[in-house]
């Protein structure tokens, strides 16, 4: 028999393509989900308010695990893990509302201790019932996955207009105080004073406009980038338009450097290689609401996965069974699982990959493989890494209103799919449970007089708007199985 007859035998997914093409292949995947795969370590760093050097070990850590489960999920590892499938996977940015306010709540070395106890917990519990979420899709039709969606752009839309124009908190907030009061306040309670010691919790409110939030500089940047992205949208064609948001915060980072607002001290100072060692920031504590607040994000992920799963084989010609969905999810967990240890995120099948698939139509998985051996490499290199955290927030801020709009864009084309014609619970749906999603975001202290356990269960808008949106179509609508309808979601879904 010869090659020719015997890779004509072998299906299109099990391919083995030439390395050179492979590796092309394989960093064209990594290029389309840099920026997205970097932007959540930027997030949930800065929340915790960690070190530039701590900041820029989460990038490295994030690609290193990025690399990891996407050589699980595509190579497949045991009977348990992998469907074996065109798939990279990365962080999800579900969770990075209910991270953000961990890390709010808890700053710090015992944040980031908190955090990935948060995460290993979710990430064992996910992979012990992943059977049972493959079988949850009923739960979940597209009224649902596409109102969880749009909720998930809009909370993440607040990061990155705070990227442009400056954290409302901190060091760029839009007031600071009068500096003739602090003294003053300074000398009555320096130390003999007469003056009685200040109560616990006493300010001075802020009230002297800060010249560096809103700086035109910085919002000029933005803008650009954003430019640049539209334009190399609109102009540009296949893999060049696929990478526009990488392209964009590449000419930010050059004008930042022109005009002296990026330096590059950091990167001179940090190692070319380095290994990505567990537990860094010691070892993880395990608070259970964070558990189960984690594990509710991680089923709505691994929701979202099935989807792209059963679109994945679709385009693949592969037929997926219970089974391979199982397997699949199992990898949503066990990567969770890696990452809590290696101090970074929860990880889910990245869906602009998947769109890459279908765009170019390699089927091959081992172009995955290759992308994974690519992202590990990736997460070997400090200097990338510091290179990375070193991009002033204010181009990030023109490249997150474009990724963190898309996902909102996304959830709204799956959305335009569902009935709402024919079928009024529908609207019902969407409405509460965008409404209930918003809570958080516009009235943060709502849950001041609620008992203090359950804060971090509710503080997540995208948490509150998943229940919601379950519960109410579950009431409203039942729950009726849609294999083809979530399929069609999934090949909506095109941003993270």
């Amino acid at each position: 028999m010869t090659a020719e007859t015997l890779s004509s035998k072998v299906h299109p997914v099990d391919q083995r393509l030439p390395s050179g093409k492979l590796a092309a292949l394989g960093l064209q995947h990594v290029l389309v989900m840099y920026a997205g795969a970097v932007a959540v370590p930027l997030i949930v760093g800065r929340a915790l308010k960690l070190s530039p050097d701590e900041v820029a070990l989460l990038i490295s850590a994030d690609l290193f695990c990025c690399g990891i489960a996407t050589l699980i999920q595509a190579l497949g590892a045991t009977q348990w893990f992998g469907i074996r499938l065109p798939v990279m996977m990365g962080v999800t940015f579900a969770s990075v509302a209910p991270m953000v306010a961990i890390a709010n709540a808890n700053p710090g070395q015992n944040g980031a201790q908190l955090l990935f106890g948060a995460i290993i917990g979710a990430g064992v519990i996910s992979i012990i019932i992943a059977p049972l979420v493959s079988r949850m899709l009923r739960f979940f039709p597209p009224v649902v996955t596409g109102t969880i969606i749009a909720v998930i752009g809009i909370s993440l839309m607040r990061v990155g207009i705070n990227w442009i124009f400056g954290n409302p908190v901190g060091p760029t907030a839009p007031a600071l105080v009068d500096p003739v009061y602090a003294k003053w306040l300074a000398e009555v309670t320096s130390p003999g004073s007469s003056i009685p010691a200040v109560p616990k919790g006493f300010a001075i409110m802020p009230t002297v406009p800060n010249p560096k939030y809103a700086d035109l500089s910085g919002f000029g940047v933005a803008a650009l980038v954003l430019v640049s992205i539209l334009l190399i949208v609109k102009y540009a064609k296949g893999f060049i338009a696929n990478i526009s948001v990488l392209l964009g915060i590449v000419i930010g980072a050059v004008v930042a450097s022109i005009t002296g607002l990026m330096t590059y001290e950091k990167v001179g100072k940090a190692a070319w290689v380095d290994v990505v060692l567990p537990f860094y920031f010691g070892m993880p504590q395990f608070d259970p609401i964070l558990i189960l607040t984690m594990t509710l994000i991680m089923i709505v992920v691994m929701i979202e996965s099935t989807g792209m799963f059963l679109a994945l084989g679709e385009m693949t010609d592969r037929k997926i069974t219970q089974k391979d969905l199982a397997k699949g999810l199992r990898t949503d967990g066990l990567g969770t699982l890696i990452g809590g240890i290696f101090n970074t995120f929860p990880y889910t099948s990245f869906s602009q990959n998947v769109g890459l698939v279908a765009v170019t139509g390699i089927k091959s998985r081992y172009v995955c493989v290759a992308g994974g051996i690519i992202l590990i490499v990736l997460g070997l290199l400090p200097k990338m890494a510091a290179l990375v955290e070193s991009l002033p927030t204010v181009v990030l801020g023109g490249a997150g209103l474009v990724m963190f709009g898309m996902v909102a864009a996304t959830g709204i084309r799956i959305l335009s799919g569902v009935d709402f014609k024919n079928n009024r619970h529908n609207a019902m749906i969407v409405a509460v449970s965008i409404g209930v999603g918003m809570i958080p975001l516009i009235a943060p202290n709502f849950k001041q007089w609620m008992p203090h356990a359950i804060h971090s269960l509710i503080e997540s808008g995208i948490l509150l708007a998943s229940i919601v949106a379950v519960l109410l179509n579950l009431f409203l609508n039942g729950a009726k199985h849609d294999e083809e309808a979530v399929i069609a979601a999934a090949k909506h879904a095109d941003a993270h």
